[in-house]
This record gives C-alpha cells, structure tokens and sequence, in this order.
C-alpha cells in the first residue's frame, strides 16, 4: 500500500540530479533506531533487504480527506501493509514480498513502549508487533520469522501515499471487471483509469472487492507498485531536476527511516538502478497454508505455509529471483499484447464444435484456444449447425465470468446463457471465425511461489 512510496525513494534516486539535492530532501526524512540492542540477528546475504511498513497514519489526514475516501475511525497505531524488498547484488531486480497482516506469529520476548510491561514470547497477529514495540519489535519479529536481515527501514503513511500520486501526476490502473468497496467508496468501472492520490487510496485499501480479502486486496497493492514505477520512471520525473525534487520531497514529507539509509546510500542505489523499470520489479506473497487458523484470544489468522515460506526467504538470501525466468521473445513481428480477462484461461474448460462445412476448423480453433491457456478437450465434435454465421459461446449463468473470458478470446462471438449446462462452455466455430486473440487474468501469477514481474500487471 503507502510502502509504494517507499520503494519509489529508491527509484527517484536514478534521476542524477545530484548530491546537493539529495541531501536537501534528506531532512523532511523522519529517523528511527529499529535495529537498536538487536542481538542474534540473521547472518547477512547477498544484496540489500528492506522492510518497508506502511502505518495506520489518519492522524495526518484533514477532516475533509476523512470524509471523502471513508477514512474514519481512530488509527490503530499499528502496520497496515508489510513488504520485505530485496534489492539484488547486481541492482538489476527487485524482489517484492508481501507479508499479510493477520499473519500468525511468535512475538519474541520484549517490553511494551507504552506500559513498559515485560512480555515473554507469545503468539500474535504479525501487525501487532509494531503496536506494542514499535519499528523494533517489527524487524525482530519479521527476521525472526523469516530469517532475512533487514538492512534498512522505510515506513510511510497515508499522507505520503497520497501526495507522491498526486505528484507524479496520477497513476495508470487497469481493471478486467467492475469493482466496488461500500467500506472505502471504491468504484471502478471495468477499463483502464488514471488515480489521483485519493482514488489511489482507495483502491490500495479496498478489501471486499472480491472473496480475497486481504490476500486478493495484497495482489491489488502490488499491482498498484508495478504501476507507480512505470510511472515514474517513464513520465519523465526523472530527467526534469524541478519535478524531481518535487515528487521526492512529496515521497519523503511522511517518510520514518533507519540513520544508515541516507544521501550516500540513496545516491549509490539510484546510479545502480538508473535502467530500473516494471520489468525489474517482481512481485510474491508469502505461500499461505491456512488462511483461516483460529488462535485463542487472537481470534482468525493467516498461517505461513512452513516449507514454501522456507524455500522463498531462502532464495532471498541466497539472491535468486522467485519469478520464472522470462522466455526468449520469438523472432519475427511482436505479439500484441493479451486482452486482461477477469477469469485466468486455464480455469475455463470449453469443448469446441464445428459449425461451418470447412474440414478441420474445430480442430484449428481447439488447439488456437489451448495455445492461450485455454482447457480444451482436445477432441473437437462437428455441430449440429453446420452453416452458422457468427460463433456462438453457450454457457451455464453461474459461469458467466468464464464466458467473458473465452469470448474475449473470440472477437465478434455471441454469448448465449443455457441453464443447467454445467462448468464446461461450449463453443460452435461459424464463419465469421478470423483468430483468437490472446488473453491473460489480471491477477495472473506463475512459479513455484505464484510471483508476477511488474511489466506483467501493469497496463497493456
């Protein structure tokens, strides 16, 4: 969410404006000790790790912006949103994990900063942490569950998040269906549209969109990130020195950091990512193994998947990428770009029929569908029509969402509801048959720990 903003500083940094500037926006930069009397630390790795937290901050909001974007109630004074950032050796990639909020963890043993109580090691929701004990508790708590050495601390708030939209002049978000949150206010048609700070909030915050919740609204805020650092390392911020310290001083206004992340550390960071873009970034959440674990006096938490969570801080460490590698484009002419559907392909299962007297067709459009990702049964029938004019896609109601996805695949197809059909569409191939275009879910994710690179998720 607002720790969009957080690696955005890292991004900024590429524009070469200069030393002198850098440290002119350095003192809007809030300081906190988090690594203060840590002992028993995990060993260092390759690279550069960062946990960027993003605070329950409406202390700062006005009273209007409260009333716009839904924003009431009193602030938690805890972590709304978790990101560790790994920043790889070579600064050709950024690895962006997101740690759920409601995660189940063991907080190890410390005092309270308000009661100045001592507690011993007990369990807790992972954003609790920063609650009783503040930025330290949380880096104890994240290193102790992930065995990861943060090497620098970012935490921003919603006035930072806000303001660093609003100065890079909006952000581009595209959506494959409606979607719409009465908690937040949050209302999108389907289609592409430009967020100003406050719609941005929204759409980062918003939870009852889909059954997700928290995890699907995770894949939104990462989604959102893609989109910032496309935005601004393409709309020129960069090379104009006046918009640069502009959207920086907006980024850093709100911002609490580490002493160690300062001019020098910004400034070599930023010369390392200077060709830094979407298809740098990559995007994973923590492999969950209940969603739902109940804990007494605790209430519903998330529950980390053991193993695949320990193979993924693993490759962290150890400064692998968790995206699959990307394949080598195929020569000659570019593919357009896949139209975002809201159903992924390979959960839509269609039997293809015939309807033209054209030997083969069925056959040519199964295999066209499969190639897309599409569960065909490989086994195309002749339709009882055999002179149909435009290509029919019949489908069951309760999988309507399915049927837009494969009739997004079929330009000019006609969509017909037959109740009772069940699961599988079916599709009769008429004449008007000419290609079918390629489709992609808008949450789309792959690998072994379902990661997205940034170029994947933003716009086409």
């Amino acid at each position: 969410m607002r720790v969009a903003t957080g690696l955005s500083v890292l991004v900024l940094g590429a524009g070469g404006i200069g030393h002198a500037v850098v440290t002119s926006l350095e003192g809007g930069i809030g300081r906190v000790d988090p690594f203060k009397d840590m002992k028993n630390r995990p060993q260092g790795g390759h690279g550069t790790n960062l946990l960027l937290v993003g605070t329950d901050g409406r202390d700062t909001i006005t009273e209007a912006e409260r009333k716009k974007y839904r924003l009431g109630g009193a602030p938690c004074h805890c972590t709304d949103t978790i990101m560790l950032v790994h920043l790889s050796a070579d600064r050709q990639r950024a690895s962006v994990v997101s740690l759920p909020r409601d995660s189940y963890a063991e907080m190890p043993a410390h005092t309270d900063r308000t009661t100045g109580k001592h507690h011993e090691s007990h369990p807790v929701k992972l954003n609790a942490a920063y609650a009783e004990g503040g930025p330290t508790l949380t880096v104890r708590t994240v290193e102790n569950m992930t065995k990861v050495k943060i090497d620098h601390y970012l935490e921003v708030d919603f006035t930072s998040f806000m303001k660093t939209v609003d100065a890079v002049g909006g952000v581009k978000i595209c959506t494959a269906r409606p979607m719409k949150d009465s908690y937040t206010g949050l209302n999108l048609p389907a289609g592409s549209h430009e967020l100003d700070g406050g719609r941005a909030l929204q759409y980062v915050r918003s939870r009852h969109v889909d059954v997700g919740s928290d995890l699907g609204r995770m894949q939104r805020q990462q989604k959102f990130l893609a989109a910032l650092i496309k935005q601004v390392t393409s709309s020129g911020v960069l090379l104009n020195p006046v918009k640069f310290q502009q959207v920086s001083a907006s980024a850093l206004g709100s911002v609490r950091a580490d002493e160690g992340f300062g001019t020098e550390q910004m400034l070599a960071l930023g010369k390392a990512m200077k060709g830094f873009g979407p298809a740098s970034s990559e995007f994973a959440s923590v492999p969950v193994g209940n969603p739902s674990f109940p804990v007494k006096g605790i209430g519903s938490t998330v529950r980390w998947d053991a193993a695949k969570a320990k193979k993924l801080f693993q490759a962290l460490r150890e400064d692998k990428p968790l995206a699959p590698a990307e394949p080598k484009p195929a020569a000659g002419p570019k593919e357009p770009a896949a139209t975002l559907v809201d159903v992924a392909p390979e959960q839509v299962r269609v039997q293809v029929y015939n309807g033209t007297p054209k030997d083969g067709l069925g056959r040519t459009v199964d295999q066209a569908l499969r190639a897309t990702g599409f569960a065909t049964t490989e086994a195309p029938l002749n339709g009882e029509a055999r002179e149909l004019k435009r290509t029919l896609v019949e489908y069951d109601p309760r999988w309507d969402r399915s049927a837009k996805s494969l009739a997004a695949a079929l330009p000019g197809s006609e969509l017909k509801a037959v109740k009772g059909q069940g699961p599988q569409l079916k599709v009769t191939v008429g004449s008007d048959f000419t290609e079918v275009r390629r489709v992609r879910a808008e949450s789309r994710q792959a690998g072994e720990f379902s990661t997205v690179r940034g170029d994947e998720v933003v716009c086409p």
